[in-house]
């Protein structure tokens, strides 16, 4: 194949966040906005991308795949450099543009979504073939690895798994997973960018990872049993230790713990269409977040804020790894205009900045395009 074109989704996360690299349960969805990558294979060793949304381009060779400066270009590389290097593959040199209707920075995955869409088209334009389960390995290894960012599995397994119209129920330790109909009725999903700036690698997102690990440590060191992920911890297990961890940890641990318990509930709660009492765990979901993890911040609370007040919206949550990125919201769609107009007034009023509202829906995952 000498041409094909790769769309690669973003991704929203219903609830279930910073648990995936703890190991429990995560409920996030493939969604219609998307990365767009045409590949064309073509002479020679060096290859070519352009990215059409940054108007820049870059080119690497086969022969020196270091890690470059300019950030998003570290996407990319580490991705081929995963193939030649650790998997062996030989591939033949390509060209891609690049096109991105993903803002970037919003919580909606737009990274993994890149890698993904990059390391698929490279497989499927060299005829080879790769389980979705090595391809998250590839990603795993390129964000940890070149990114700097300790995170876990579940924006990769979306991307590569979602379907139009599902949530995916995903048990982060083993990978498996089931579909959950999303059933919204006449709600719908908006997402409210802060447009707060947030480089999860240069921020207290590793510092959470590594926080839980402390919890999960300590825990096994004074337990009879050895626990493989903090998520399979009981919580009478933790209170039972308390007394050994610092505030700090235990509220990281005791956020982690309950917010794997709302997933499970929420995937039973959509499975019998009690949209209302999902709505409520949004709310129990992004008040942990904010008090006990400490990983929202004033212009996401505020979004939320907002939302309390109307019987209109059911629920709502900041959404991601924090520190600025989206809210995600369930909204009447006959409500969706003037609360959107509502909520930009009083943000530009408070923030002197913009909000950006994506109203979004669940769609297929990443496609292949043979052109």
């Amino acid at each position: 194949m000498s041409s094909l074109i790769v769309e690669s989704s973003g991704r929203i996360n219903m609830i279930g966040e910073h648990i995936d690299y703890n190991g429990g349960c995560v409920l996030p969805g493939s969604i219609d906005k998307k990365i767009r990558f045409k590949f064309n294979k073509i002479e020679g060793q060096e290859c070519l991308i352009k990215s059409l949304t940054l108007d820049k381009e870059f080119r690497f060779n086969f022969s020196d795949l270091s890690q470059r400066k300019v950030h998003w270009e570290n996407y990319i590389i580490g991705a081929i450099n995963n193939l030649i290097n650790k998997k062996f593959l030989k591939l033949s040199a390509f060209s891609c543009e690049i096109s991105s209707f993903l803002p970037i920075g919003a919580g909606i995955s737009s990274s993994s979504s890149l890698i993904c869409g990059i390391v698929k088209g490279v497989l499927e334009l060299n005829n080879l073939k790769l389980s979705n389960n090595k391809i998250i390995d590839i990603v795993l290894d390129v964000e940890h690895n070149y990114i700097g960012l300790k995170g876990g599995i579940m924006d990769q397994f979306t991307i590569l798994h979602g379907q139009k119209d599902n949530l995916i129920l995903l048990k982060c330790h083993n990978r498996d997973f089931k579909f959950i109909p999303s059933n919204l009725k006449n709600f719908k999903i908006l997402l409210l960018n802060t447009n707060v700036e947030h480089n999860l690698a240069n921020t207290a997102y590793n510092e959470r990872v590594n926080e839980c690990n402390d919890a999960l440590k300590i825990i096994n060191e004074h337990s009879n049993t050895n626990y493989d992920y903090l998520c399979k911890v009981p919580v009478k297990v933790l209170n039972k230790n308390r007394n050994l961890l610092s505030n700090k940890v235990y509220n990281r641990a005791s956020f982690v713990l309950n917010e794997n318990i709302r997933t499970i509930k929420s995937a039973e709660l959509l499975q019998k269409n009690k949209l209302f009492e999902f709505g409520s765990l949004m709310y129990e979901s992004h008040h942990g977040l904010s008090k006990l993890y400490e990983v929202s911040c004033e212009e996401l609370d505020f979004l939320v804020d907002l939302t309390r007040k109307h019987e209109k919206i059911i629920g709502s949550r900041m959404m991601g790894g924090g520190f600025g990125g989206c809210t995600i919201n369930l909204i009447e769609k006959d409500f969706v205009d003037q609360f959107v107009d509502e909520c930009c007034k009083a943000y530009y009023i408070k923030f002197r900045k913009e909000t950006t509202p994506i109203l979004t829906m669940l769609d297929n995952g990443i496609t292949i395009k043979k052109t």
